[in-house]
């Protein structure tokens, strides 16, 4: 169990210096934006704890503290971002932070009543009027909603073409994206990097040395029945993917297994709820769609981060009671983890932010019981918020993220500052 959680001996720092530090980005759809905030912290942090040398230009570029970038969903574009200004950290921080806090809906998907006719009714009239009709109408709908505006914002968004340049300066070792194939139910890290990283293979999971595309994140952040799956090359066969969240029993092993030894953590949900914060619902209240779908994306996107930083810390704590020389022996190394989540609860956020959403989505939510219409503005719960919480690409929902991310990062400078070694 330790080995998986391990450095694997052929991905270590090449330059026999001291292991590269990584990031983790996990997913969660419009959730990512409290990731932006937490950056935006780092940055001010660093300055602060960190100045430039005597006689710098104040906005000299600094190359970003984060050597190995791993992305998940979301996470997986913003770690995008990053890595392709690795050369300049603030920068890139604060072009993530200039489309997030301007955010529409509609940069990610279509809308309009047009495009929510196209997509969405294929999927009510599925429902409603049976497998019957539906094939009799030819209908065969793919996603809930269609996400080709993301791939335009891809384009202006994320320069993918610096980043062999990039590895090659040594301003970066590896960024590594992660997604779920549909057609062979693995679950496939792909990653683009320096010349001595190793693919690996576990259980159900393996990793793919290939350049990093548009098409991998539109892939990686597929949310299931949201967004199409998209189809991508492997071992010579192309298969369809979606959002790396399903199936991701160990989403800060990639991390792990490119060589990091010390990981910085950002989160998308809490990663425990207090007894008196949760909610619950009346005994006779049967849940709607919309709360059983958000509950269903919560245990895809949120928890198996929260069973890995437990596993870790556990396998950390065996590794201390080895004897320091049998442990120098052989390939086994704690690993140093610095998690960074939500202090609130984001569905409820997002629940007070519903009317921010497109009409055509909120009515298209509402029929699933997950968004307010016409006298049923305001009675939204915390509960059916959750899957809204995923599609609010909306400007305040994203600004009230970030702030919460950049409060929660400036409360734990300390841990900030001895994380990055900070003086």
């Amino acid at each position: 169990m330790a080995e998986v959680h391990s450095p694997d001996k052929n991905n270590v720092s090449s330059h026999g210096g001291p292991p590269p530090v990584g990031l983790l980005l996990t997913g969660g759809g419009a959730r990512a934006a409290y990731q932006v905030g937490v950056l935006q912290a780092i940055v001010e942090l660093r300055r602060k704890h960190q100045p430039p040398p005597p006689g710098s230009p104040p906005n000299a570029p600094q190359p970003s503290p984060f050597s190995i970038i791993t992305g998940t969903s979301a996470g997986a574009i913003n770690a995008a971002a990053l890595a392709c200004s690795a050369d300049d950290f603030r920068l890139a921080v604060t072009r993530l932070s200039r489309v997030w806090s301007h955010f529409e809906a509609g940069q990610v998907y279509g809308a309009d009543t047009l495009s929510v006719l196209r997509t969405g009714a294929r999927w009510m009239s599925l429902i409603s009027m049976g497998w019957m009709v539906a094939r009799w109408r030819r209908i065969k709908p793919r996603s809930l909603l269609d996400n080709s505006p993301l791939a335009e914002l891809l384009n202006r968004m994320i320069p993918l073409e610096r980043l062999p340049g990039l590895i090659a300066d040594g301003h970066l070792q590896a960024l590594a994206i992660t997604a779920s194939s549909y057609s062979s139910g693995n679950h496939v890290t792909f990653f683009e990097g320096a010349e001595h990283l190793q693919p690996w293979m576990r259980s159900q999971r393996l990793a793919v040395r290939a350049p990093i595309t548009r098409e991998h994140l539109l892939a990686s952040s597929a949310i299931p029945f949201i967004f199409p799956a998209q189809p991508l090359p492997i071992h010579d066969n192309i298969e369809y993917f979606g959002d790396g969240s399903m199936r991701q029993t160990a989403p800060i092993a990639p991390a792990i297994h490119l060589g990091s030894e010390r990981i910085l953590v950002i989160g998308a949900g809490r990663m425990s709820e207090p007894a008196d914060t949760m909610i619950s619902q009346p005994a006779l209240s049967y849940p709607s769609l919309a709360q059983i779908a958000g509950h269903a994306m919560s245990s895809i996107f949120l928890d198996s981060l929260a069973v890995d930083v437990e596993r870790i810390l556990r396998i950390n704590q065996t590794l201390s009671l080895i004897p320091s020389e049998a442990r120098r022996a052989s390939s086994l190394r704690p690993v140093e983890l610095l998690v960074i989540s939500p202090s609130e609860r984001i569905d409820r956020i997002a629940a007070e932010h519903t009317q921010d959403l497109p009409h055509m989505v909120r009515a298209l939510l509402g029929a699933l019981g997950g968004a307010p219409t016409g006298t049923e503005q305001g009675k939204v719960s915390a509960n059916s918020g959750a899957l809204t919480s995923y599609l609010l690409f909306e400007a305040a929902f994203t600004r009230e993220l970030m702030a919460l991310g950049h409060k929660d990062a400036l409360r734990q400078e300390d841990a900030i500052r001895k994380f990055f070694g900070w003086t």
